[in-house]
Formats: structure tokens, sequence, C-alpha cells
């Protein structure tokens, strides 16, 4: 059995930690996007948005694409989406729970 290291693992699930980051995630489930989408989708300011996908980018959760004067950002792994379905299937039988949980703060 590999071993594995913990340290990585939760670094891998800061990217999704961040309300900002995981709904650029979720935006970019079915398709790939510009940054102006993305700041349409998410409602939140181009340096916003653009700060957290370079995150993403440097994580190896998205990559991108140029075509002319546009960047396309796009999933990296199609594995994520189902990643993030499958969680959404999980939070939604546990919802109150979280909601309710004083140990992780907002």
């Amino acid at each position: 059995m590999k071993k594995t290291n913990y340290a990585i693992n939760a670094k891998f699930f800061r990217g999704f930690s961040d309300p900002t980051r995981l709904s650029v995630l979720l935006t970019l489930l079915d398709n790939e996007k510009t940054v102006g989408e993305i700041v349409e989708d998410i409602q939140q300011s181009q340096s916003n948005v653009s700060n957290h996908l370079k995150c993403l980018s440097d994580c190896g959760l998205v990559k991108n694409r140029r075509n002319g004067k546009n960047i396309y950002y796009s999933l990296r792994d199609p594995k994520t989406k189902r990643l993030l379905t499958l969680s959404e299937q999980v939070i939604s039988k546990v919802y109150a729970d979280i909601d309710a949980c004083l140990r992780y703060k907002e």
C-alpha cells in the first residue's frame, strides 16, 4: 500500500476550502471559461478571480490555454468534477451537522 502524505493531501484540499476558489472550480465543471466569464458567473472582481485562478493553476487543479487574446481555464483532471459532485452528495446528507459545527469556523 502506498504511504499517504497527509500534509500534501491537506494542501490539496485547501484548494477547495476557500469559498471563492470553490466557486471558481464549480463554474468550470462543465466547460472551459475565460476570466471574464468566471467573473460574471461568481460575481467577484477580476483581480480576485485572477488571483484565485493563479493559485488553483499553481497547485495543479486548473489548466489554461490561449486562443488569440483570450485565455480559457478548465479543470486539469476530469476526476475533479467527480470529486466535487460526490462531495455535494455527501454534504446534502450531513448539511445540518456541518452548519451546526462549532469547530469549523467560516
